[in-house]
């Protein structure tokens, strides 16, 4: 990533490397989420309100997450790095490498002229600000830590670049949302709802909005996470995303039926911290269809291995 944003983060993680031997104390384990997808501090699909990384206030920490999941049809690798300051402010970067190998049949539908094995690039850099709560100061109240974050995404469809343009949809995109993370440590129990407005096809591997009869603007679309603390050191949970499906309409009017049609994601986890400085995250996903007219209709299950380090 040559982008001048990518390399202001690195230059920002080199110079914190040192500071964040500050963050000595940490947080409980599990209590700072783990990487998302997407970069953002959450759980593996959803960002919550909390802030990545060990470092409490008045520190600054750093994390570094390598992501892998496979499904029916296609796979997607994710990896990045994100800096937490004085528990309130995160900004993080990830690059998502999806293999979109089964879109060489698109070129049965019209001569998009997709080549065989083509991966979708996308960039992403997400900043969250704390704005109320604390998650663990206050779980012993009904008041729950609150974030309000931005994840300004920006996709390199390679040869699907055709089909992009065919369905009128934009390389790159802005989501906003907003988390409320609710933590009873007495219960051992996280619940979070974030709030998201969004244009992305597929998180935005297929591009921003679309031309019509698709769907163009900002829809608000509703995440929802549960973990529960089996142990100090393994997390068990779940989380459900409401996916906009911005494209069907235009699908059918283009005579494909439901070829385009977006599902919602969901995902089973456990979450396990061997050490203060490193978790893994194992989950069953579901992503629902994913351009189901050249997968024959299949929903796209499989495994999500995340493996993050955190100082």
């Amino acid at each position: 990533m040559n982008h001048p944003l990518a390399i202001a983060l690195a230059t920002m993680l080199a110079c914190t490397t040192h500071g964040s031997a500050q963050a000595a104390t940490g947080k409980l384990l599990l209590t700072g989420g783990v990487s998302s997808v997407d970069g953002a501090a959450g759980g593996g699909l959803t960002p919550w309100a909390v802030i990545g990384s060990n470092a409490t206030a008045d520190e600054v920490g750093v994390t570094a997450h390598l992501t892998r999941a496979v499904v029916t049809d296609y796979a997607l690798t994710s990896f990045g790095a994100s800096v937490g300051l004085m528990d309130r402010f995160e900004i993080s970067l990830a690059r998502q490498d999806f293999d979109a190998g089964p879109g060489l049949a698109l070129n049965g539908i019209a001569p998009f002229g997709v080549n065989a094995g083509q991966h979708i690039k996308m960039d992403i850099l997400g900043i969250k600000a704390r704005v109320a709560g604390d998650a663990v100061l206050d779980s012993d109240s009904l008041m729950p830590q609150i974030a309000v974050g931005l994840q300004h995404k920006s996709v390199s469809p390679g040869s699907l670049g055709s089909v992009l343009n065919f369905l009128g949809t934009q390389r790159s995109g802005t989501d906003v949302y907003v988390s409320a993370t609710k933590l009873f440590l007495a219960q051992s129990l996280l619940l979070n709802g974030t709030l998201r407005a969004t244009r992305a096809n597929q998180n935005g591997l297929l591009g921003f909005g679309s031309a019509s009869p698709g769907k163009n603007s900002y829809s608000l679309q509703p995440e929802f996470s549960v973990a529960y603390l089996v142990s100090k050191n393994v997390a068990i949970g779940a989380e459900y995303r409401f996916k906009p499906n911005n494209l069907e309409a235009l699908g059918r009017t283009a005579g494909l039926g439901g070829a385009l049609r977006e599902d919602d994601w969901k995902d089973i986890f456990v979450a396990w911290a061997p050490s203060k400085n490193v978790s893994v995250t194992l989950a069953y996903v579901d992503l629902g269809r994913i351009v189901p007219g050249i997968t024959a209709n299949k929903k796209q299950t499989g495994v999500y291995l995340s493996t993050q380090i955190a100082f």
